[in-house]
Protein backbone atom coordinates (compact mmCIF):
# COMPACT_ATOMS: atom_id res chain seq x y z
CA UNK A 1 0.00 0.00 0.00
CA UNK A 2 1.14 3.55 -0.71
CA UNK A 3 0.04 6.86 0.75
CA UNK A 4 -0.45 9.73 -1.68
CA UNK A 5 -1.64 13.28 -1.05
CA UNK A 6 -3.63 15.02 -3.82
CA UNK A 7 -4.46 18.70 -3.31
CA UNK A 8 -3.98 18.26 0.43
CA UNK A 9 -6.16 15.13 0.73
CA UNK A 10 -4.32 11.96 1.75
CA UNK A 11 -5.41 8.48 0.69
CA UNK A 12 -3.86 5.01 0.94
CA UNK A 13 -4.06 2.98 -2.26
CA UNK A 14 -2.74 -0.37 -3.51
CA UNK A 15 0.67 -0.43 -5.17
CA UNK A 16 0.47 0.15 -8.91
CA UNK A 17 -2.48 2.53 -8.66
CA UNK A 18 -2.14 5.55 -10.94
CA UNK A 19 -2.59 9.13 -9.76
CA UNK A 20 -5.82 9.42 -11.75
CA UNK A 21 -7.25 6.26 -10.18
CA UNK A 22 -6.31 7.50 -6.71
CA UNK A 23 -7.99 10.85 -7.41
CA UNK A 24 -11.16 9.03 -8.53
CA UNK A 25 -11.15 7.09 -5.26
CA UNK A 26 -11.26 10.43 -3.44
CA UNK A 27 -13.75 11.97 -5.87
CA UNK A 28 -14.93 15.54 -6.18
CA UNK A 29 -13.31 18.45 -7.98
CA UNK A 30 -9.76 17.19 -7.57
CA UNK A 31 -10.29 14.44 -10.15
CA UNK A 32 -8.39 15.40 -13.34
CA UNK A 33 -10.38 15.30 -16.60
CA UNK A 34 -9.60 12.48 -19.03
CA UNK A 35 -10.51 12.18 -22.70
CA UNK A 36 -8.51 9.14 -23.81
CA UNK A 37 -8.22 7.08 -20.60
CA UNK A 38 -10.82 4.34 -20.16
CA UNK A 39 -10.53 2.09 -17.13
CA UNK A 40 -11.97 -0.95 -18.95
CA UNK A 41 -9.60 -0.71 -21.94
CA UNK A 42 -6.03 -1.94 -21.55
CA UNK A 43 -3.21 0.45 -22.52
CA UNK A 44 -5.61 3.38 -22.85
CA UNK A 45 -4.48 6.79 -21.68
CA UNK A 46 -1.43 8.94 -22.25
CA UNK A 47 -2.60 10.42 -25.56
CA UNK A 48 -4.70 13.53 -24.89
CA UNK A 49 -2.71 14.93 -21.89
CA UNK A 50 -5.78 16.58 -20.36
CA UNK A 51 -5.14 14.79 -17.05
CA UNK A 52 -1.83 16.58 -16.43
CA UNK A 53 -0.87 17.09 -12.77
CA UNK A 54 2.15 18.41 -10.92
CA UNK A 55 4.09 16.07 -8.63
CA UNK A 56 5.56 18.38 -5.99
CA UNK A 57 7.08 15.48 -4.03
CA UNK A 58 8.15 12.24 -5.67
CA UNK A 59 8.11 9.95 -2.62
CA UNK A 60 9.41 9.59 0.91
CA UNK A 61 12.61 8.01 -0.39
CA UNK A 62 13.13 10.61 -3.10
CA UNK A 63 11.27 13.83 -2.22
CA UNK A 64 12.45 15.71 -5.30
CA UNK A 65 9.59 17.12 -7.41
CA UNK A 66 9.15 15.94 -10.96
CA UNK A 67 10.52 18.59 -13.37
CA UNK A 68 7.35 19.01 -15.45
CA UNK A 69 3.65 18.08 -15.34
CA UNK A 70 2.91 14.39 -15.89
CA UNK A 71 -0.07 12.45 -17.25
CA UNK A 72 -1.89 11.23 -14.15
CA UNK A 73 -3.47 8.30 -16.04
CA UNK A 74 -0.06 6.75 -16.73
CA UNK A 75 1.91 7.74 -13.60
CA UNK A 76 1.79 5.26 -10.68
CA UNK A 77 1.76 6.62 -7.15
CA UNK A 78 4.73 6.23 -4.80
CA UNK A 79 4.55 6.12 -1.02
CA UNK A 80 4.67 9.69 0.27
CA UNK A 81 3.97 11.28 -3.12
CA UNK A 82 2.34 14.71 -3.12
CA UNK A 83 0.35 15.85 -6.14
CA UNK A 84 -1.13 19.20 -7.13
CA UNK A 85 -4.05 19.44 -9.53
CA UNK A 86 -6.57 22.28 -9.18
CA UNK A 87 -4.37 23.95 -6.54
CA UNK A 88 -1.55 24.48 -9.07
CA UNK A 89 -1.76 27.52 -11.42
CA UNK A 90 0.90 25.85 -13.58
CA UNK A 91 -1.31 22.79 -14.11
CA UNK A 92 -4.39 24.86 -14.88
CA UNK A 93 -2.48 26.91 -17.46
CA UNK A 94 -0.97 23.79 -19.06
CA UNK A 95 -4.41 22.10 -19.21
CA UNK A 96 -5.93 25.17 -20.86
CA UNK A 97 -3.21 24.90 -23.50
CA UNK A 98 -4.01 21.24 -24.07
CA UNK A 99 -7.70 22.05 -24.49
CA UNK A 100 -6.79 24.76 -26.98
CA UNK A 101 -4.79 22.22 -28.99
CA UNK A 102 -7.67 19.73 -28.97
CA UNK A 103 -10.01 22.41 -30.30
CA UNK A 104 -7.71 23.65 -33.07
CA UNK A 105 -9.28 21.51 -35.76
CA UNK A 106 -12.58 20.70 -34.11
CA UNK A 107 -15.49 22.11 -36.16
CA UNK A 108 -18.24 24.18 -34.56
CA UNK A 109 -20.82 21.44 -35.13
CA UNK A 110 -22.43 21.62 -31.69
CA UNK A 111 -25.77 22.98 -33.00
CA UNK A 112 -26.19 19.98 -35.33
CA UNK A 113 -24.08 17.32 -33.57
CA UNK A 114 -25.93 14.40 -31.96
CA UNK A 115 -23.33 14.30 -29.19
CA UNK A 116 -24.36 17.74 -27.91
CA UNK A 117 -25.54 17.55 -24.33
CA UNK A 118 -23.37 14.56 -23.45
CA UNK A 119 -20.11 15.59 -25.13
CA UNK A 120 -17.05 15.39 -22.90
CA UNK A 121 -15.21 17.87 -25.11
CA UNK A 122 -17.93 20.46 -24.49
CA UNK A 123 -17.57 19.93 -20.74
CA UNK A 124 -13.77 20.07 -20.97
CA UNK A 125 -13.80 23.31 -22.99
CA UNK A 126 -16.28 24.93 -20.60
CA UNK A 127 -14.49 23.88 -17.41
CA UNK A 128 -10.83 24.09 -18.46
CA UNK A 129 -10.62 25.99 -21.76
CA UNK A 130 -10.20 29.65 -22.66
CA UNK A 131 -12.77 31.99 -24.13
CA UNK A 132 -10.80 32.64 -27.32
CA UNK A 133 -8.46 30.77 -29.64
CA UNK A 134 -5.24 32.03 -31.22
CA UNK A 135 -5.58 29.71 -34.20
CA UNK A 136 -6.12 31.56 -37.49
CA UNK A 137 -5.47 28.84 -40.07
CA UNK A 138 -7.90 26.60 -41.98
CA UNK A 139 -9.05 23.55 -40.04
CA UNK A 140 -8.39 20.00 -41.17
CA UNK A 141 -10.89 18.48 -43.53
CA UNK A 142 -11.44 14.83 -44.44
CA UNK A 143 -13.45 13.12 -47.11
CA UNK A 144 -16.46 11.33 -45.65
CA UNK A 145 -16.36 7.55 -45.81
CA UNK A 146 -18.98 4.91 -45.07
CA UNK A 147 -17.85 2.53 -42.31
CA UNK A 148 -21.06 0.52 -41.94
CA UNK A 149 -24.82 0.45 -41.79
CA UNK A 150 -25.20 1.48 -38.13
CA UNK A 151 -22.26 3.79 -37.33
CA UNK A 152 -21.57 7.25 -38.74
CA UNK A 153 -17.98 8.57 -38.80
CA UNK A 154 -17.27 12.32 -38.77
CA UNK A 155 -13.50 12.40 -38.89
CA UNK A 156 -13.40 16.20 -38.66
CA UNK A 157 -14.65 15.93 -35.06
CA UNK A 158 -12.17 13.26 -33.99
CA UNK A 159 -9.56 14.14 -31.34
CA UNK A 160 -7.56 10.92 -31.87
CA UNK A 161 -8.14 9.45 -28.42
CA UNK A 162 -7.85 5.88 -29.85
CA UNK A 163 -10.64 4.53 -27.64
CA UNK A 164 -12.58 3.10 -30.59
CA UNK A 165 -9.50 1.33 -31.90
CA UNK A 166 -8.84 -0.29 -28.53
CA UNK A 167 -12.49 -1.38 -28.26
CA UNK A 168 -12.19 -3.08 -31.64
CA UNK A 169 -8.92 -4.73 -30.64
CA UNK A 170 -10.02 -5.95 -27.24
CA UNK A 171 -13.73 -6.85 -27.35
CA UNK A 172 -14.63 -7.58 -30.98
CA UNK A 173 -13.92 -10.63 -33.13
CA UNK A 174 -11.76 -8.84 -35.66
CA UNK A 175 -10.68 -5.24 -36.02
CA UNK A 176 -11.20 -3.72 -39.46
CA UNK A 177 -10.49 -0.08 -38.63
CA UNK A 178 -7.58 1.83 -37.18
CA UNK A 179 -5.30 4.85 -37.61
CA UNK A 180 -3.82 5.59 -41.01
CA UNK A 181 -1.25 8.24 -41.99
CA UNK A 182 0.78 10.31 -39.54
CA UNK A 183 0.87 13.71 -37.88
CA UNK A 184 -1.92 16.13 -38.77
CA UNK A 185 -2.93 13.79 -41.60
CA UNK A 186 -3.66 10.89 -39.22
CA UNK A 187 -7.26 9.68 -39.27
CA UNK A 188 -9.50 6.84 -38.16
CA UNK A 189 -10.51 4.74 -41.15
CA UNK A 190 -11.46 1.23 -42.24
CA UNK A 191 -9.45 -1.10 -44.38
CA UNK A 192 -10.29 -1.01 -48.09
CA UNK A 193 -13.92 -2.06 -48.70
CA UNK A 194 -14.39 -3.19 -45.11
CA UNK A 195 -17.28 -2.14 -42.90
CA UNK A 196 -17.59 -2.30 -39.11
CA UNK A 197 -20.30 -4.89 -38.54
CA UNK A 198 -19.21 -7.36 -35.84
CA UNK A 199 -21.30 -8.19 -32.76
CA UNK A 200 -19.84 -5.58 -30.40
CA UNK A 201 -18.91 -2.86 -32.88
CA UNK A 202 -21.59 -0.49 -31.55
CA UNK A 203 -19.54 0.03 -28.39
CA UNK A 204 -17.24 2.37 -30.34
CA UNK A 205 -20.16 4.83 -30.21
CA UNK A 206 -20.32 4.67 -26.41
CA UNK A 207 -16.58 5.17 -25.87
CA UNK A 208 -16.20 8.10 -28.28
CA UNK A 209 -15.97 11.25 -26.11
CA UNK A 210 -16.97 13.57 -28.99
CA UNK A 211 -19.34 13.34 -31.95
CA UNK A 212 -16.94 11.54 -34.27
CA UNK A 213 -18.78 8.21 -34.02
CA UNK A 214 -22.56 8.39 -33.73
CA UNK A 215 -25.54 6.07 -34.01
CA UNK A 216 -27.09 6.26 -37.50
CA UNK A 217 -30.42 4.97 -36.16
CA UNK A 218 -30.63 7.97 -33.77
CA UNK A 219 -29.16 10.71 -35.96
CA UNK A 220 -31.18 13.93 -36.01
CA UNK A 221 -34.17 12.29 -34.29
CA UNK A 222 -33.98 14.22 -31.04
CA UNK A 223 -31.75 16.26 -28.79
CA UNK A 224 -30.64 14.16 -25.85
CA UNK A 225 -32.24 16.54 -23.31
CA UNK A 226 -35.65 15.88 -24.87
CA UNK A 227 -35.33 12.18 -24.08
CA UNK A 228 -35.76 10.29 -20.83
CA UNK A 229 -33.21 7.60 -19.87
CA UNK A 230 -34.48 4.41 -18.25
CA UNK A 231 -32.45 1.40 -17.06
CA UNK A 232 -33.64 -1.96 -18.41
CA UNK A 233 -32.45 -5.49 -19.10
CA UNK A 234 -33.30 -8.59 -21.12
CA UNK A 235 -32.08 -12.17 -21.35
CA UNK A 236 -29.43 -11.88 -24.05
CA UNK A 237 -27.30 -14.88 -25.09
CA UNK A 238 -24.47 -12.61 -26.30
CA UNK A 239 -24.03 -9.97 -23.57
CA UNK A 240 -25.36 -9.13 -20.11
CA UNK A 241 -28.40 -7.40 -21.61
CA UNK A 242 -28.15 -4.51 -19.13
CA UNK A 243 -28.78 -1.31 -21.06
CA UNK A 244 -30.11 2.23 -20.93
CA UNK A 245 -33.21 3.00 -22.99
CA UNK A 246 -33.71 6.59 -24.14
CA UNK A 247 -37.40 7.36 -24.52
CA UNK A 248 -38.94 10.12 -26.57
CA UNK A 249 -42.56 10.00 -25.55
CA UNK A 250 -43.51 6.34 -25.58
CA UNK A 251 -40.96 5.35 -28.24
CA UNK A 252 -37.44 4.07 -27.61
CA UNK A 253 -35.25 6.49 -29.56
CA UNK A 254 -31.98 4.66 -28.90
CA UNK A 255 -30.28 2.06 -26.71
CA UNK A 256 -26.87 2.53 -25.09
CA UNK A 257 -24.70 0.93 -22.46
CA UNK A 258 -25.10 2.15 -18.89
CA UNK A 259 -22.40 4.65 -17.95
CA UNK A 260 -20.81 5.56 -14.64
CA UNK A 261 -19.91 8.93 -13.14
CA UNK A 262 -16.97 9.34 -15.50
CA UNK A 263 -18.89 8.50 -18.63
CA UNK A 264 -17.48 4.99 -18.98
CA UNK A 265 -19.63 2.02 -19.96
CA UNK A 266 -20.33 -0.22 -16.98
CA UNK A 267 -20.70 -3.28 -19.22
CA UNK A 268 -20.34 -3.81 -22.97
CA UNK A 269 -23.52 -4.58 -24.90
CA UNK A 270 -24.00 -6.38 -28.21
CA UNK A 271 -25.34 -4.91 -31.43
CA UNK A 272 -28.54 -6.93 -31.16
CA UNK A 273 -29.47 -5.21 -27.90
CA UNK A 274 -28.37 -1.83 -29.22
CA UNK A 275 -29.99 -1.79 -32.66
CA UNK A 276 -32.57 -4.58 -32.96
CA UNK A 277 -34.67 -4.25 -29.80
CA UNK A 278 -36.38 -0.88 -29.65
CA UNK A 279 -39.74 -1.92 -28.27
CA UNK A 280 -40.64 -1.59 -24.61
CA UNK A 281 -42.04 -5.13 -24.72
CA UNK A 282 -38.50 -6.43 -25.43
CA UNK A 283 -37.24 -5.24 -22.05
CA UNK A 284 -37.76 -5.54 -18.32
CA UNK A 285 -37.87 -1.94 -17.09
CA UNK A 286 -35.94 -1.33 -13.86
CA UNK A 287 -36.72 2.35 -13.43
CA UNK A 288 -35.56 5.86 -14.36
CA UNK A 289 -31.84 6.45 -14.61
CA UNK A 290 -30.35 8.63 -11.89
CA UNK A 291 -29.16 11.78 -13.67
CA UNK A 292 -26.76 14.28 -12.11
CA UNK A 293 -28.57 17.56 -11.61
CA UNK A 294 -25.71 19.41 -13.32
CA UNK A 295 -26.33 17.50 -16.55
CA UNK A 296 -28.46 19.11 -19.25
CA UNK A 297 -30.30 15.77 -19.49
CA UNK A 298 -31.84 16.47 -16.07
CA UNK A 299 -33.87 19.32 -17.63
CA UNK A 300 -36.64 16.93 -18.64
CA UNK A 301 -35.93 14.12 -16.20
CA UNK A 302 -38.53 13.93 -13.44
CA UNK A 303 -37.51 10.87 -11.49
CA UNK A 304 -39.52 11.77 -8.38
CA UNK A 305 -42.58 13.25 -10.09
CA UNK A 306 -44.83 10.30 -9.19
CA UNK A 307 -43.68 10.36 -5.56
CA UNK A 308 -44.25 14.13 -5.43
CA UNK A 309 -47.78 13.76 -6.79
CA UNK A 310 -48.59 11.05 -4.24
CA UNK A 311 -47.27 13.28 -1.44
CA UNK A 312 -49.43 16.20 -2.60
CA UNK A 313 -52.50 13.95 -2.79
CA UNK A 314 -51.91 12.76 0.79
CA UNK A 315 -51.62 16.35 2.01
CA UNK A 316 -54.84 17.31 0.21
CA UNK A 317 -56.70 14.38 1.79
CA UNK A 318 -55.52 15.37 5.27
CA UNK A 319 -56.97 18.89 4.98
CA UNK A 320 -60.35 19.69 6.64
CA UNK A 321 -63.27 19.35 4.25
CA UNK A 322 -63.80 22.57 2.29
CA UNK A 323 -60.33 24.02 2.80
CA UNK A 324 -58.51 24.28 -0.51
CA UNK A 325 -54.82 25.01 -0.48
CA UNK A 326 -52.50 25.63 -3.40
CA UNK A 327 -49.67 23.32 -2.34
CA UNK A 328 -47.41 24.68 -5.04
CA UNK A 329 -47.26 28.15 -3.40
CA UNK A 330 -48.65 27.46 0.05
CA UNK A 331 -51.34 30.14 -0.38
CA UNK A 332 -54.93 29.68 0.69
CA UNK A 333 -57.61 29.55 -1.96
CA UNK A 334 -58.99 33.10 -2.39
CA UNK A 335 -62.51 31.71 -1.97
CA UNK A 336 -61.66 30.70 1.61
CA UNK A 337 -60.92 33.14 4.38
CA UNK A 338 -57.80 32.75 6.44
CA UNK A 339 -58.60 31.73 9.99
Amino acid sequence: MAKVTIDGIEIEVPDGTTILQAARMIGGDIVPPAMCYYSKLKTSGGYCRTCLVKVSKGSEKDPRPMPKPVASCRTPVMDGMEVLNITSPEVLEARAGVVEMLLLNHPLDCPVCDQAGECHLQDLAYEHGKAETRYEFPRREFEKIDIGEKIQLHMTRCIMCFRCVKVAEQITDGRVHGVINRGDAAEISTYIEQAIDNDFSGNVIDVCPVGALTDKTFRFKSRVWYTKPVDAHRNCPTCTGKVRLWYKGEDVARVTARKDTYGEAEEWICNSCRFDHKKTSDWVIEGPTKVDRHSVISANHYENLRMLKASIDRQRESLPHGDKVNLGTGALDPNNEEK
